[in-house]
């Protein structure tokens, strides 16, 4: 079977891919979003079911006060000794990029960790520190049994080049120890920005894979190889072997990133991020994505990419009625940052529904109440039935578009100061030095009420309506959709996720008043509203 790409459609990026038996997995970055790291699985490379979130516990991943775009970055997934192991980066600071140049420090937290686990959807063990010198960190296993940590290290320093190569060390496998002292085997070329290690042993040589040139329109997949494992290495003929920083009229941009595997009948294949611009504006409200091609090695000894795959144009629709009838949440749903869920949102709380705490505002780093599930398509339908009875002006509960704190776009029922219910938008976006405007309210009807969000490419529209109402009520205003996107930031603030659409309450009196919601459904490429 064909891939369609994406594989994976919606924020999932920095792929990392492997191959036990007949089976493929893919882990990709998950950022601020909690659990932590996507594992999909297939038998063919072309479809793909998300069969595990492994970091799960404090144990494993507290996120608690980390700033938008940190977390959990680039983890790299292996299979050694009947386990698998992931290796995973928690960024804990990222403070903000240098606009003109490396002239200052540039002071940042990279901690990363190990974990392992006989079983993909298994009980993962606690985190085990390595190393806090960089982030992409991945393991190389030799075929002499010794494994490898490879990361990208990064220079703090005034002036100096940030990305400053690659290092690897030797890993106990059965510890986490590392052995020795780390060393550098490769600077990376002049594209910069050289990250995203993975190695490879084939026919004698050593072959490095690495992300260059920064994860935007200049994304690169570089290779380099060397008969020795630190080098000297040397840079493919050819160049990048993947990258579409020369097309600029691909449906697939910013491609890089990749990891490679082997199929059992011996063909290789790069899984990669990638980004899917909207024709008008030109920007990534998807934020990256994962792609995959075919990839050939040539009679020198180099691999090259093999044909193209089809990208995606007529999608299969998506279409996720969601009703809150089990114990567990649905599997497309994530919150933020936290490993204590249970303070943010029940679902036994009120059998049938999902109820959510108000806790601290929306945009908040630390106990923020937000479920929600990305958005996978540029024209989407999202809807949701909520039960809640605010009391005043601090308490609130809704639908929103959220991309990070910094840009989100909120329709939520609220009190006025005579605790009347009124629906309004909240709009935070990312214009000039940022603006926050609340839209007129509107009297909302009585009991519990739907809400609704219609997003066509960049217009995006609110609705709702009493329970079982028909018509719906739209507001007047159109909001452009495309500022919830990589590309629409705050000054040298990182933009790496992408947007999702959920439900969020906030009780900013600390009284955690509740707001409870029926449904959620979620349709890409719906037939046009009214």
């Amino acid at each position: 079977m064909t891939p369609i790409n994406p594989i994976l459609r919606g924020f999932n990026p920095d792929p990392s891919i492997v191959r036990v038996g007949e089976d493929y997995y893919i882990a990709t970055s998950t950022f601020e979003w909690y659990p932590g790291v996507q594992i999909h699985h297939s038998r063919d490379l072309a479809n793909w079911t998300l069969v595990a979130r492994p970091l799960v516990r404090a144990g494993q991943l507290d996120m608690r006060g980390n700033p938008d775009g940190c977390g959990v970055w680039a983890p790299d997934l292996s299979y050694k000794d009947g386990r698998f192991h992931l290796i995973f980066t928690d960024v804990k600071r990222y403070g903000r990029t240098t606009i003109d140049g490396a002239k200052g420090a540039s002071l940042r937290d990279f901690h990363n960790y190990w974990v392992s686990s006989e079983r993909i959807d298994g009980d993962w063990t606690d985190a085990v520190h390595l190393n806090s010198s960089g982030f992409d960190p991945a393991l190389f296993h030799d075929d002499d049994g010794r494994s490898w940590l490879l990361n990208m290290l990064w220079d703090h320093r005034p002036d100096r080049k940030r990305f400053a190569g690659i290092v690897a060390q030797q890993m106990d496998l059965a510890t986490g120890r590392l052995i020795g002292e780390r060393r550098v085997i490769f600077e990376g070329t002049s594209l910069g920005f050289t990250e995203g290690p993975h190695l490879y042993k084939r026919d004698g040589w050593y072959h490095l894979l690495v992300a260059e040139g920064g994860t935007e329109r200049g994304h690169a997949v570089v290779m380099a190889r060397s008969r020795a494992l630190f080098g000297p290495y040397e840079t493919h003929p050819d160049g990048p072997v993947l990258t579409m920083r020369d097309r600029p009229d691909a449906a697939l941009q910013r491609t890089g990133h990749g990891d490679l595997v082997d199929t059992p009948e011996g063909e290789t294949w790069m899984a990669y991020l990638c980004g899917r611009p909207l024709p008008q504006s030109d920007r990534c409200v998807m934020g990256r994505e994962t792609a995959i091609r075919r990839m050939a090695w040539g009679a020198d000894g180099w691999l090259r990419c093999a044909e193209e795959p089809p990208v995606v144009d007529a999608p299969e629709r998506v279409e996720a009625h969601d009703a809150f009838d089990s114990p567990d949440l649905p599997a497309a749903f994530q919150w933020l940052r936290t490993p204590d869920p249970d303070h943010l949102f029940s679902l036994t709380a009120r059998p049938g529904h999902l109820r959510l705490y108000g806790r601290e505002t929306i945009g908040s780093h630390f106990t923020q109440s937000l479920v929600a599930r990305r958005q996978t398509a540029f024209r989407y339908d999202a809807q949701t039935l909520v039960d809640f009875t605010p009391e005043h002006f601090q308490q609130a509960a809704g639908l929103v578009c959220y991309y990070n704190s910094s840009k989100y776009l909120y329709l939520h029922l609220t009190a006025d100061d005579a605790g009347r219910r009124q629906v309004q938008v909240l709009s935070v976006l990312p214009i000039g030095e940022g603006r926050s405007v609340l839209s007129a309210p509107v009297p909302a009807p009585e009991g519990p009420v739907e809400l609704r969000v219609a997003v066509d490419h960049e217009r995006l529209r609110f609705a709702f309506r009493a329970e079982g109402a028909g018509a719906w009520q739209w507001l007047p205003e159109v909001f452009d959709a495309s500022l919830l996107s990589d590309e629409a930031t705050l000054q040298g603030l990182p933009n790496f996720t992408g947007t999702f659409v959920g439900m969020a309450c906030q009780d900013m009196a600390g009284t955690g008043r509740h707001a409870d919601f029926r449904w959620f459904r979620y349709v890409d490429d719906p037939e046009p509203h009214e």
